[in-house]
């Protein structure tokens, strides 16, 4: 594992983008500018208004040329988002139905935007293998987490990995070479075999545990899965995102990736770079950069025995030298990588639109059908009745107000009056100011604003949601302050 981690070179070009292509993109990616806030443009804006596959079109050409000038890779740019007026939507924030067309979306666009780059996107299949059905190490994630649900009811994230991790930083992150000094083999090994047989009874001494050999088991977990935590499915694109012209394509291909990863896996990677990038924030002294650590991960994460091909020594070089670029970028862009695009929300959202446009239909024509019956003065009463409430509905709510809930936390709804700077953030803090019932009990972080229904299933909504713009774009949503367990 050390000789590998040696061996790794910087490789990758690098992203030039003039400031006058920007300003072109940007002018391109706003469409309503409504939606947006003004902001200055900058070359490291990640523009999620339009597909990513259209932005590369849009500037292939000039790419090419620009691409070909030499950048320090270890200058990696500061990307960011711009503010949009609707909120960003985080994986997580949306309703399981949602992501499924999500998934689907990415999957769509990921091809294009690999496409339109000069790469085949074909994703792999695991040759068949025989496999554990228990234990902790080489165990199938979905298993392992299966036999965890039963034992700990809605865990995203393996116990043992949770532990390790834990074990780890419980004996400081400051330790010079965590994660790259290796530890003793045999006691490894004997700490796997005694981990396996006592682990799940909690016989097991973690006090004889040394940090390094708690990361060298962290390692060998994450090596051991018979399938990668990547997926066999999408290992080789993940490891061809380098080949990408520049760093903007190589994070936009990384985050429609992640977004086609299963819950399970996403979770746990999740945790993982969350865990690396504290280990790099105290780099002053453990000596672990972004690199290094970088280097040090990225034979774990990338290499797969599970997928029938056979490589070189040559060609695993090559190929490890350019991942551990792609393994720097999923470090340290993680918190863009897990955001979803706002063309694919309105995509579902269009989609949405359309399904209920049919069932209205549908329902239109079973109406008929229904009056044309015997019995139709039954019907017509019925649903006489169900417009009369309706419009008594409508009218309790006036023009420009939006009415909120919050069943599970009070009985009492609140009317909003919509103003131009009102925000999602806003609308929780001013319904904890009730100090009513269960409210007072509740602080600002455990609640949140959901739009549900309307053109979308549910939406978890960003504090920053500007509620007037979100209500013009989904008038027929309802809105509801719960906390995320609900």
């Amino acid at each position: 594992e050390a000789g590998s981690e040696n061996q790794l070179e910087r490789t990758g070009k690098s992203e030039d983008a003039t400031q006058e292509e920007a300003k072109e993109a940007h002018g391109h990616c706003t469409g309503d500018n409504r939606l947006k806030e003004n902001v200055p443009v900058s070359e490291t804006d990640v523009n999620l208004e339009i597909s990513f596959s259209e932005q590369a079109s849009l500037k292939d050409n000039s790419v090419c040329k620009d691409s070909k000038q030499r950048d320090d890779d270890t200058l990696l740019p500061n990307f960011r988002l711009p503010k949009d007026k609707t909120g960003t939507t985080k994986i997580g924030d949306l309703a399981i139905r949602d992501m499924k067309k999500i998934h689907s979306l990415a999957l769509i666009e990921l091809t294009a935007l690999f496409d339109i780059l000069g790469t085949e996107l074909k994703p792999q299949k695991a040759i068949k293998m025989k496999v554990k059905e228990s234990g902790l190490f080489g165990v199938p994630l979905p298993v392992l987490l299966e036999q965890d649900q039963k034992r700990v009811p809605g865990i995203k994230i393996p116990l043992i990995f949770q532990k390790l991790i834990f074990h780890i930083e419980e004996g400081k992150l400051d330790t010079e070479g965590l994660l790259r000094i290796p530890g003793v083999a045999t006691r490894v090994k004997s700490l796997c075999q005694e981990l396996e047989a006592k682990f799940y009874e909690g016989t097991f001494n973690w006090e004889t545990v040394k940090q390094h050999d708690a990361a060298s088991l962290l390692k060998l977990f994450i090596r051991e899965l018979p399938q990668p935590l990547l997926t066999v499915e999408y290992l080789k694109a993940f490891q061809d995102v380098q080949r990408l012209l520049t760093k903007k394509h190589q994070l936009q291909a990384l985050n429609l990736l992640v977004l086609l990863l299963p819950e399970g896996n996403r979770d746990t990677l999740k945790a993982l770079l969350e865990f690396l990038q504290r280990i790099i924030d105290h780099q002053d002294s453990n000596k672990m950069t972004l690199k290094n650590v970088a280097m040090v991960m990225t034979p774990n994460l990338f290499m797969c025995h599970g997928m029938g091909s056979k490589t070189t020594e040559k060609s695993e070089f090559v190929m490890a030298a350019g991942t551990a670029n792609v393994m720097r970028f999923m470090i340290k862009y993680q918190k863009l990588l897990w955001t979803v695009p706002t063309f694919l929300v309105n995509q579902v959202r269009k989609q949405n639109t359309e399904t209920q446009k049919k069932e209205k239909k549908d329902k239109a024509m079973k109406k008929l059908l229904k009056k044309m019956a015997p019995d139709r003065e039954k019907h017509e009463k019925q649903d006489k009745n169900v417009n009369d409430v309706k419009s008594i509905n409508d009218a309790d709510v006036p023009q420009g107000v939006i009415r909120v809930q919050a069943p599970h936390l009070s009985k009492v709804s609140m009317a909003i009056q919509l103003t131009e700077e009102l925000k999602a953030g806003d609308v929780v803090a001013r319904f904890l100011s009730q100090k009513s019932g269960t409210v007072q009990e509740l602080k600002k972080e455990e609640v949140f604003l959901y739009e549900i229904g309307g053109n979308i299933g549910e939406r978890c909504l960003d504090i920053d949601a500007y509620m007037k713009d979100l209500y013009q774009l989904n008038p027929n949503a309802e809105w509801v302050i719960k906390s995320k367990s609900c």
